[in-house]
């Protein structure tokens, strides 16, 4: 799924779902060791990979 993301989603403005009422929105700055980083506004968010049920673009 990583290269997936890296390749169709880098700098792309993203909701990721994981499960439960959370969405997490922003744009995707990074994606290494199974780490997704993305940037809402310069807050980060880290999410770890295997956790992702669904990823969309805004």
């Amino acid at each position: 799924m990583q290269s997936f993301i890296v390749e169709h989603y880098l700098n792309k403005a993203v909701d990721v779902y994981c499960g439960g009422p959370d969405v997490f929105k922003g744009t995707i700055e990074a994606c290494a060791d199974n780490v997704l980083t993305l940037n809402k506004e310069g807050k980060l968010t880290h999410i770890a990979i295997d956790r992702i049920i669904a990823m969309w673009a805004q």
